[in-house]
């Protein structure tokens, strides 16, 4: 009897041993962003573009102020994204509706963000508004490997003349030493209607996967990351049929991608509203390695829409919405017509 309480004792032990070696466990955790910066112009009329119809260059009076107040509000958000669970800012985010790379220069170098000494990626792309994707990465935690822009060819369906777009941009780098790659887009707006302006959209996304696909026959366990603002929800064709992205994490096949924002999306969230209607137009999604339960290397955690009370209209007609920098009165002294997403990357690590 002594000897069976022995063995009891020392199986109580083990377990308690284990139990306490469980609850040391200690994680990293990074933030990988994306934020539409809704019409981020500078003041300066830049002849080779369209860009005195921008909402900037429209105004009348108190440019150069409203461009610093612009500036700093879009720093403000992207220093928050994150912070409370990461305790910092964005380890990477991609921005759309840029007009040129010196804007995102203001933008890092805001007060709020210097410290984090953000690198910046953009290509000039062929957009008839003038406006770009780009991402932002801490230097300390991320090392850019290669770059690359990849133009989308499309043409209207009723004049058959080509449909300048934005461009898709390509980043493959380390962060904290793992090799990832990160796709930046802006797709085709809806306008001329939704239906009319798909195939555009589909195209665009067809693009997309040939990236990933050529990541993928390079390393098929490539841990790929696309992002941007889509202009399409997560049950679009575009993303369901030619990106092929699943709701569901267990039913993501090798080499198959995964969009945890299409159950959001389901749930009735947005990003951004029109006609008292939301869209998810904004996501981020991944493949499959991202997704393993090994976090010996960096795995996916959790994701989510980035609506802090601040970011939303307080008051009028579109009060709920995203609290957007441009209304008809011109700059409204708040943010983007769309609310930043992101998704938590974890990896542990030994005490």
């Amino acid at each position: 009897m002594k000897k069976l309480k022995h063995h009891f004792f020392i199986l109580f032990l083990c377990l308690l041993s284990y139990a306490n070696a469980q609850e040391k466990k200690t994680y990293k955790i990074h933030t990988v962003a994306f934020y539409n910066l809704e019409n981020l112009f500078d003041t300066i009329n830049d002849p080779t573009k369209f860009d005195e119809a921008s909402p900037m260059m429209e105004l009348k009076t108190n440019r150069s102020a409203i461009y610093k107040k612009k500036v700093k509000n879009m720093a403000r958000v992207i220093a928050d994204i994150g912070s409370n669970v990461a305790h910092n800012s964005p380890a990477i985010i991609g921005v759309s509706e840029v007009e040129n790379r010196e804007v995102l220069e203001d933008v890092v170098n805001d007060s709020s963000l210097i410290s984090k000494d953000y690198g910046i990626i953009h290509y000039q792309s062929p957009d008839a508004r003038g406006i770009d994707v780009a991402l932002l990465y801490q230097k300390k935690l991320f090392s850019p490997i290669s770059t690359s822009s990849h133009e989308l060819k499309i043409f209207d369906d009723l004049t058959n003349k080509r449909v300048y777009t934005r461009d898709q941009l390509l980043v493959s780098g380390n962060l904290d030493g793992e090799l990832i790659h990160v796709i930046v887009n802006h797709w085709p707006s809806r306008s001329g209607g939704e239906a009319r302006s798909r195939p555009k959209r589909v195209a665009a996304a067809k693009l997309c996967k040939h990236l990933v696909d050529s990541l993928q026959i390079n390393d098929p366990y490539a841990k790929v990351f696309i992002m941007g603002d889509l202009n399409d929800d997560p049950t679009n064709a575009s993303i369901k049929d030619a990106l092929k992205a699943q709701k569901d994490r267990d039913k993501v096949e090798f080499k198959g991608i995964y969009n945890p924002f299409e159950g959001f999306f389901k749930s009735g969230l947005g990003t951004t509203a029109y006609r008292d209607a939301w869209s998810l137009f904004d996501q981020i999604m991944i493949t499959k390695p991202l997704l393993d339960k090994d976090f010996s290397s960096y795995r996916f955690y959790k994701a989510g829409i980035f609506n802090e009370n601040y970011l939303i209209q307080k008051t009028g007609q579109y009060k709920g919405y995203p609290y957007r920098s441009w209304g008809y009165g011109g700059f409204t002294d708040g943010f983007s017509d769309h609310f930043p997403v992101y998704v938590y990357l974890i990896k542990e690590i030994n005490n």
